[in-house]
């Protein structure tokens, strides 16, 4: 069976057999929920089966052992859902609902099925129910919030199975009830224990054992910080901690007792290090992350995670040798580190852990793309200025750390665009994300990411009236519309760029957001309009003496004459357009503007006066090194000699191409035909 699991924001962590791992307690819980199983999917009233999946619900406070009772009955259920079992976190760690599109997305890209970037939830989740729809999965939806949030996501199938964790029911999702969680029996709480003590000292004081489960209630998060206190202390006894831990009195939970009593045995350091990770991005953190926070050493914050999750303070997510650890801070503590946090730390303190650790990240990002970039000087000195803990050893490596850190780089563009006096930086970490995704995965495979960080850019240009800023993002989104075929959206946003635009008095903005709407129209078939806006982007091209982008602008202006079969416009508008090439020096693009000179001259029944230009046009794809250009030149020519009549110079030609051809890696080119041309 193949396992995917999906964390927080929705990223597959794994791809492989489902790790085993021993299971404590739970006997009854099990049964009656595998007792569920056997009913699942009947209409209790009918008989018949239900048309929707069916969800079974295991409610329990954080803490609980709620998650680990679900990956349990998960794992032994598994071989009946042959198509996989499928893992999402609908909650932060701090209790933020997770939006049900993030996570449709995320689990379409595990099933590898893909949706247009720019897709709205309603969209995204028919996706979704239709991929699972011949499936048989197991859908584990962990930290639900709401009724609402499970119901989304939903198969509309009786194949599949929803398991879902929650703080309480769900109401509103007939035929659910809940597998409510207490504490552990005591067989198995003590044996939790004795994992972390060593059976010795649970032996020689079995009742210090169970009156130690008692005060902790046998809660295995509780259970869990305790074993760790013990763990650190070979010489304490069970008994002195049960007494410390039943003496913590103000609080008023077993979990909130112990963890005061671990949290306030640790150095003043580590203390201040442990309250500081409740602002990682997603209670994901690494050294990095760690070092920042905290202002200290990278090894030094190693270490000190390492210690946490000895303690069971932190999870280790990763293999403990793996070149890029990951830790995360369980849910159940996350609320009670954020208050001390607050409380003992000054909020201008806050601010600057926060901004160290966003600017460690920028840093990070540079040097994951800077290392992709090895054919530039420029580049290769950026990196060796690098310091060596922010260096990659090479580009697979860095991909490696952007591929594993990306469920926190993409919660670190959200924290820093909801925290307003970190605006300037946080464009700088979602630009350098924007680039290194690009440099390592390519536009189209990330361009899902993309979006969503253009969508925050532009939050942060709207709430901070930042037109310029606002006129960028709406580019950008609109370009990705543009190239998923959401053509209409891009229209829109396009001209909502180009108000911006010009609200910022943005030359550049505006003269690009008037070639993109007349880009846009050209792709809709309305050729006079992109003509029209092509000549508006081409005047100020003009006023400010643009000159390359002004040829460039020519031939878009061409283009969408041929399109219309206005070919002595589109004649004049190539000249222009091969003109200005020339005097900007640019052979490559005069080369290609020639070619496309020939072409409508040909259309237009000039075949004389397309051989001549074709010829030009194959000396300056020569100067221009291009030879797939002049392949498809030559094959041009050969077409043009046969129908002037002169077999012979078309053999001569088409054999060059050929020739050509051989010699070129990707093995052909392209020779399009005229508009409305098979």
């Amino acid at each position: 069976m193949t396992d995917q699991a999906v964390d927080t924001d929705g990223v597959r962590l794994s791809e492989g057999p489902a790790e085993e791992w021993r299971f404590l307690g739970r006997t009854r819980e099990l049964k009656e929920l595998r007792a569920d199983i056997e009913r699942a999917g009947l209409d209790t009233l009918s008989g018949r089966k239900a048309p929707r999946a069916r969800v079974l619900l295991i409610a329990g406070r954080p803490g609980s052992g709620r998650t680990a009772l679900a990956e349990e009955l998960a794992a032994r259920v598994a071989d009946d859902y042959p198509d996989g079992v499928l893992r999402a976190r609908l909650s932060e760690p701090d209790g933020t609902r997770v939006p049900v599109d993030r996570i449709a997305r995320e689990l379409l890209a595990a099933l590898d099925r893909s949706a247009p970037p720019g897709a709205d939830e309603d969209d995204l989740t028919e996706v979704l129910r239709t991929a699972l729809a011949d499936r048989r999965v197991l859908l584990l939806l962990d930290a639900a919030a709401d009724a609402e949030q499970v119901d989304a996501l939903l198969p509309d199938t009786p194949d599949c199975l929803a398991v879902t964790v929650a703080e309480g029911p769900l109401t509103g999702i007939a035929d659910v009830r809940p597998c409510t969680l207490g504490g552990l029996d005591t067989k198995s709480a003590v044996e939790l224990l004795s994992r972390y003590t060593g059976s010795v000292r649970v032996t020689v004081d079995p009742r210090a054992a169970e009156q130690l489960v008692e005060v902790c209630q046998a809660q295995p998060a509780a259970l869990t910080l305790a074993g760790g206190w013990l763990a650190a202390r070979p010489q304490a006894a069970v008994a002195d901690l049960a007494r410390h831990v039943h003496a913590e009195s103000d609080e008023s939970t077993a979990l909130g007792r112990v963890f005061r009593l671990v949290y306030g045995s640790l150095p003043s350091p580590a203390a201040r290090m442990l309250r500081l990770l409740s602002l990682a991005p997603a209670g994901l953190v690494d050294p990095h992350t760690a070092s920042a926070l905290a202002g200290c050493s990278l090894s030094g914050a190693r270490t000190t995670l390492d210690d946490f999750v000895g303690l069971g303070l932190l999870r280790a997510t990763g293999s403990p040798q793996a070149a890029f650890p990951e830790y995360e801070v369980p849910g159940c503590l996350h609320d009670r580190l954020s208050r001390l946090a607050r409380k003992h730390d000054r909020p201008a303190e806050l601010q600057l852990a926060r901004a160290r650790m966003l600017e460690r990240t920028v840093r990070l990002l540079q040097s994951c793309r800077a290392v992709t970039e090895t054919d530039s000087p420029q580049a290769r000195e950026k990196l060796l200025a690098t310091p060596r803990d922010l260096r990659f050893p090479h580009p697979r490596a860095a991909a490696d750390w952007l591929r594993a850190r990306r469920p926190a780089l993409l919660a670190s563009a959200r924290l820093a665009v909801d925290d307003g006096e970190l605006d300037t930086l946080a464009r700088r970490l979602m630009s350098q994300l924007v680039r290194a995704m690009v440099a390592h995965f390519g536009t189209h495979a990330v361009a899902p990411d993309l979006y969503g960080i253009h969508r925050l850019v532009l939050d942060v240009a709207e709430r901070r009236e930042l037109p310029r800023e606002k006129a960028a993002a709406l580019l950008n989104l609109a370009d990705l519309d543009a190239r998923t075929g959401r053509t209409t959206e891009a229209l829109v946003r396009y001209r909502a760029a180009l108000d911006a635009g010009r609200e910022a008095n943005d030359p550049y903005a505006t003269g690009r957001a008037m070639e993109s709407v007349g880009g846009a129209h050209l792709e809709l078939g309305d050729y006079d309009r992109a003509a029209d806006w092509f000549g508006r982007a081409l005047a100020q091209r003009l006023a400010r003496d643009e000159r390359a982008d002004a040829a460039r602008v020519y031939g878009r202006i061409a283009t969408a004459h041929t399109y219309a079969g206005r070919y002595g416009e589109a004649v004049r508008a190539w000249r222009a357009a091969v003109a200005g090439h020339r005097k900007g020096g640019d052979v490559a693009a005069h080369a290609r503007a020639l070619s496309e000179l020939a072409r409508v001259q040909e259309y237009a029944g000039r075949p004389e006066e397309s051989l001549r230009t074709c010829q030009e046009a194959v000396e300056w794809a020569r100067r221009a090194e291009d030879d797939r250009l002049q392949a498809a030149l030559h094959l041009r020519l050969a077409d043009t000699f046969d129908r002037l009549g002169d077999p012979v110079a078309a053999g001569l030609q088409r054999s060059t191409a050929e020739r050509m051809l051989r010699e070129e890696p990707d093995g052909a080119c392209e020779i399009r035909s005229a508009p409305g041309e098979d």
